[in-house]
């Protein structure tokens, strides 16, 4: 069953403090339209910018997933993301007045809070869901560290993560529901291990960071010079390790948690595919790195089948319109005549089928050795049947013609040959106004997108 598209009833803040800056962010969560998704608007910059949750604005991954469009950066949107997804919203505005949001406590516990606080809201329109056909998978043999999608009833995640030291061990941790979220994943903070720490206090980077936002284990000795600079960077008296081997003032929620916060980050770095997805993932050594890159490699592959997502038809089944009840709509007529049946028809798209034969006029000419049918003719036959759907728009067809005023993003994707079925679909990108049309438009045949284009049409009296 398909459905609803969620966003919040209400607009939400938050403050904190920016993990690398270690200066305070505010942070407010907004409502968004349907087919919005998940986006930033840096509120700090003049004109507000706002950047897309998208994988393809992802430019660097060191120390979390970080975004930046046309030089505007956003750092660390991973555990906001995750808290989005995780409760089951699809359309956010995040102003942010700093480059990063406030790290909390290095979960998502106080994101999911504030959107609860917001309330949940149906929206009117479905969501629309990648559901996983076939084993997808991205591997990164330097790192070992492996990514496998797979087909499953609903979103599921497992995170294996083994980080070669004895403290960590080797941990797992598995998402059978996303509704399971709040309760199990979304408490895990983000860890460090303490020779990264160390680094990120030579280099001054790591400012807002205290003993409360950060699971710090302990894989190496801890010198005196390293514990006056951990005293004075998380502002502590007394610095200890625990029994098992983390810094102390932090209490483990959960044997596992390290897998459980890669997790959450799995959920947060998928969000910036833009798409739901029905599909089982499992997680080798995941990084943000490596999610990112599947990320991007599912978001090609969405974009891709959507592309030719080939609308399937019973041509047995008798058409809406045939061509005799084309001729009374367009004025074309053989051998300008390009479509043979209308077999959809609303007031926001048409589906049209041509059957092409090698008795047609323009293979005496085009080709008559390996004969072709002409690109511009394609063309052609989306536009006659963007014409059945803007002459439906009007009580007398038969006193109107209909003429092009543009063609854009034209692509010829495979040849049209003699004993073809093409199917032509065309979706309104805007609302018909004054009788002009402006649509996207696709044909298909042999189970392939062979064309596509951007067309604009107006109808006019005789």
């Amino acid at each position: 069953m398909s459905k609803k598209q969620n966003s919040i009833q209400k607009e939400v803040r938050l403050s904190g403090v920016g993990l690398h800056t270690g200066n305070t962010v505010n942070m407010t969560i907004k409502p968004a339209p349907i087919n919005h998704g998940f986006a930033f608007s840096r509120i700090d910059l003049e004109g507000c910018p706002i950047i897309e949750a998208r994988a393809e604005y992802v430019t660097n991954t060191q120390r979390g997933t970080n975004l930046e469009k046309n030089g505007v950066l956003i750092q660390t949107s991973e555990h906001v993301l995750a808290a989005a997804v995780g409760l089951g919203i699809d359309n956010l505005l995040i102003e942010i007045d700093a480059s990063e949001p406030p790290i909390m406590d290095g979960s998502s516990k106080f994101f999911v809070a504030a959107l609860e606080e917001a309330g949940i809201k149906e929206q009117e329109a479905y969501i629309e869901e990648y559901v996983v056909k076939e084993i997808i998978s991205y591997k990164d043999e330097k790192s070992g560290s492996e990514i496998i999608l797979m087909p499953s009833d609903e979103y599921q995640i497992t995170t294996m993560v083994d980080f070669g030291t004895k403290i960590l061990g080797t941990q797992n941790a598995t998402l059978d529901k996303m509704s399971d979220f709040k309760e199990e994943i979304a408490d895990a903070r983000t860890f460090s291990f303490l020779h990264e720490i160390e680094m990120l206090l030579e280099n001054d980077l790591i400012k807002g960071g205290d003993l409360n936002n950060a699971i710090v284990y302990v894989d190496s000795e801890l010198s005196d010079s390293t514990m006056q600079k951990l005293k004075k960077a998380f502002n502590k008296d007394k610095i200890s390790v625990k029994s098992n081997g983390i810094l102390d003032n932090l209490t483990l929620h959960w044997a596992n948690e390290a897998a459980r916060h890669k997790l959450l980050d799995v959920i947060g770095d998928l969000a910036l595919v833009g798409t739901r997805i029905r599909g089982k993932i499992i997680a080798n050594k995941p990084g943000h790195q490596i999610n990112t890159l599947f990320a991007k490699k599912l978001a090609k592959i969405i974009k891709a089948e959507k592309r030719n997502n080939v609308p399937t038809y019973d041509l047995n089944l008798p058409p809406l319109l045939d061509i005799h009840q084309i001729m009374e709509i367009l004025p074309h007529r053989p051998p300008f005549l390009l479509v043979d049946r209308i077999l959809e028809l609303s007031d926001k798209h048409v589906v049209g089928m041509k059957n092409v034969t090698m008795n047609e006029d323009f293979f005496v000419g085009h080709f008559p050795g390996a004969p072709v049918m002409p690109g511009v003719l394609q063309v052609e036959a989306m536009a006659q049947c963007g014409g059945v759907l803007v002459l439906n728009t009007v009580p007398d067809p038969e006193n109107y013609l209909t003429y092009f005023m543009k063609m854009d993003k034209v692509k010829f994707k495979q040849k049209v040959l003699p004993g073809d079925t093409v199917i032509f679909k065309c979706e309104l990108i805007t609302p018909i106004r004054r009788g002009i049309c402006h649509m996207q438009s696709y044909a298909y045949a042999n189970g392939k997108i062979v064309a596509e284009a951007e067309l604009m049409a107006q109808i006019a009296r005789k």
